[in-house]
């Protein structure tokens, strides 16, 4: 499903699912905000260009600033691209970012739900340490103040 943004309140808002081609910036943004580690391959002309494994650094929409791709690191730029294809290869998920006869596939290598998980987690733990931590630190309180209080 393909949509182009009419600015006419009598449609409602597209809704893709799995597939379609994105336009909007702000859409493709919160696409790309999700992805973290992602395998890359950068066509021109259908000639395969470039590809590696990397990290989804940044995702943002600035017109004078470059998309990078550098060091395992991806710091991606919507303004560099016309739209955002989305879909499925044999259940591999891919986002195209595309521009004239430039393409910059993304596919995900980690898991949204289980990192999703392991964020939770780590906030849990989080939580837990800094509980301790004050609790320890007010019970150290506590002691100093029954040490002034007991001196004649």
């Amino acid at each position: 499903m393909n949509y182009h943004d009419s600015g006419n309140a009598d449609f409602p808002a597209p809704c893709l699912i799995d597939q379609g081609i994105v336009i909007n910036k702000a859409d493709m943004l919160r696409l790309l905000n999700d992805l973290s580690r992602v395998r890359y391959v950068h066509e021109q002309d259908g000639q395969v260009s470039a590809q590696g494994e990397g990290y989804v650094v940044e995702a943002f929409a600035e017109p004078q600033q470059a998309t990078l791709v550098a060091n395992h690191s991806l710091y991606l730029n919507v303004c560099s691209f016309d739209c955002l294809e989305m879909g499925k290869i044999e259940q591999e998920t891919y986002f195209d970012l595309v521009h004239d006869n430039r393409r910059l596939r993304l596919i995900p290598l980690s898991n949204p739900l289980a990192e999703q998980t392991t964020r939770n987690l780590n906030a849990a733990a989080l939580e837990a340490m800094v509980t301790e931590a004050l609790s320890a630190s007010w019970d150290a309180c506590l002691d100093d103040d029954s040490n002034f209080s007991t001196q004649d």
